[in-house]
């Protein structure tokens, strides 16, 4: 599309059928503080690297969807307080108005796909939040998972929304999620949830093999990857969901909604751990690396 702008390094990866994994970017302007944030990226993008594909960090920059970054828009991103939140409906806003948008899981699969992109890494999906019986508050993630064919590896959904719900409404959308390598359905900081995986699986290979199966017989949409936090870098669900209580009657007080719930959130949590639960965040980003890169060279396999 003319309205992309693609680096030379993804575009000749894609034309060759080399393995590309698509980033996101809310995770480094709103997901964490600087400089862990633009720390993380260049991490993150090393490991793809490392594991033979191709990092493909999304953004918008300037009003131009950009499919790959420079060292120099890693750095924006992570510091430039003017960076918007961008999910689908904010797309056309940002673009047309030439700002700067970090990207959520959603519009981060929208423009991976757009690009010809078919594996995307990001920390946690986004979901139905508690209380959403009452707010619908229901992250555009999954109704992107329900139409873009993109495979998301993550670890689960975060914590602080409705797991159980977000399970349900994932099937509901007809979207396979995998536990890789587990029976049970992670929870971000957490290897548990109390939430059995629908499926399971145990290979990149496997991976690659079902991304195939579904986009061959005709069924539009993504793949949920939910690959469990590393033991050693996991907070324990009971100990994590009672900081996360803590946290959401703290954004309950000061009446924060909508967009702004999720940075919040990660932000207080953050605080209450002391710094512990963006240690876990990193590692479970880091780790999803890993495994994207390598389902990537599966995929790329023909």
């Amino acid at each position: 599309m003319s309205m992309l702008t693609i680096t030379d390094e993804v575009r000749d990866a894609l034309a060759d059928g080399r393995p590309v994994v698509a980033l996101e970017s809310t995770i480094i302007s709103h997901g964490m503080p600087y400089p862990q944030n633009v720390e993380m990226a260049r991490t993150v993008e090393d490991i793809v690297r490392e594991g033979g594909a191709v990092p493909a960090t999304i953004a918008v920059l300037h009003g131009r969807p950009t499919i790959g970054l420079s060292p120099d828009d890693l750095e924006l991103l992570a510091s430039d307080e003017s960076v918007i939140k961008v999910s689908i409906r904010d797309l056309p806003y940002v673009v047309s108005r030439g700002l700067h948008g970090a990207t959520t899981v959603a519009s981060t699969m929208r423009l991976a796909a757009l690009t010809g992109i078919g594996v995307f890494v990001t920390g946690g999906l986004g979901g139905v939040h508690r209380g959403a019986e009452t707010t619908y508050d229901v992250s555009a993630d999954l109704t992107e998972l329900s139409t873009t064919s993109v495979a998301v590896v993550c670890a689960g959904v975060k914590s602080i929304l409705d797991i159980g719900l977000t399970l349900e409404k994932l099937e509901t959308l007809g979207v396979p999620v995998l536990g890789y390598g587990t029976d049970e359905f992670p929870s971000f900081f957490s290897r548990s949830s109390g939430f059995g995986a629908p499926m399971r699986v145990d290979a990149p290979v496997e991976v690659a093999a079902l991304m195939r199966s579904k986009w061959e017989l005709g069924l539009a949409g993504g793949v949920v990857v939910a690959n469990p936090i590393p033991a050693e870098a996991e907070i324990p669900a009971d100990e994590i969901g009672a900081i996360i209580d803590r946290a959401l009657g703290d954004m309950d007080a000061l009446g924060i909604r909508g967009k702004d719930a999720t940075p919040y959130l990660l932000g207080r949590i953050v605080e209450i751990t002391d710094g512990a639960s963006l240690k876990a965040n990193i590692a479970l980003v880091e780790h999803n690396a890993r495994l994207g890169a390598a389902i990537a060279r599966e995929y790329a396999v023909r």
